[in-house]
């Protein structure tokens, strides 16, 4: 079953759906040391970046990319881990960080999806040594719920929310 893909706006910032013209930057982003840090560990071909981060490959995951005043500054994307369940992943240029931007676009994600799909349990998982990222997810919501020292990136945290304020009823 296929669903809609909005674009999804929030003032000045802005999720769109990632297509294939935007493979150029993503292939580029996710080639810089700053980037891929987090996300995976090494550099990814272009032709993993077209297969994996542009165009639609719903209703298991979906893409965006993340922009301010029109411009790209990230990819955010989530992908269904089980019924009403969604795992999110999200990167954000460097120049964009620390300004506040990666709460407002997850909450935005998750307002979409509370509201639109009716998921309420939502996963993350980042790096134990990314405090910036886990600082991020903190200000939209999410708690760590335990360490996971397995995990296939490296040492990780899990992180959850569940039902966000915007799915509870006023």
């Amino acid at each position: 079953m296929d669903h809609r893909h909005p674009t999804l706006d929030a003032g000045e910032l802005r999720l769109r759906p990632s297509t294939h013209r935007d493979l150029d930057l993503l292939a580029e982003w996710f080639a810089a040391p700053e980037m891929y840090r987090w996300w995976g560990g090494r550099p990814l071909l272009r032709d993993e970046v077209a297969a994996k981060y542009t165009g639609r490959r719903c209703p298991r995951v979906e893409s965006f990319i993340v922009e301010l005043r029109d411009e790209p500054i990230g990819y955010i994307q989530y992908h269904l881990e089980g019924p009403g369940d969604a795992g999110l992943d999200m990167m954000l240029v460097p120049s964009a960080r620390d300004h506040g931007l990666g709460p407002i676009a997850a909450r935005l994600l998750i307002e979409h999806l509370v509201r639109d799909r009716r998921w309420h349990h939502f996963t993350l998982d980042p790096a134990q040594d990314n405090g910036r990222a886990i600082r991020a997810w903190e200000k939209a919501g999410f708690r760590v719920e335990r360490p996971w020292a397995d995990h296939p990136d490296g040492p990780a945290l899990l992180m959850r929310l569940v039902e966000p304020a915007s799915a509870r009823p006023d």
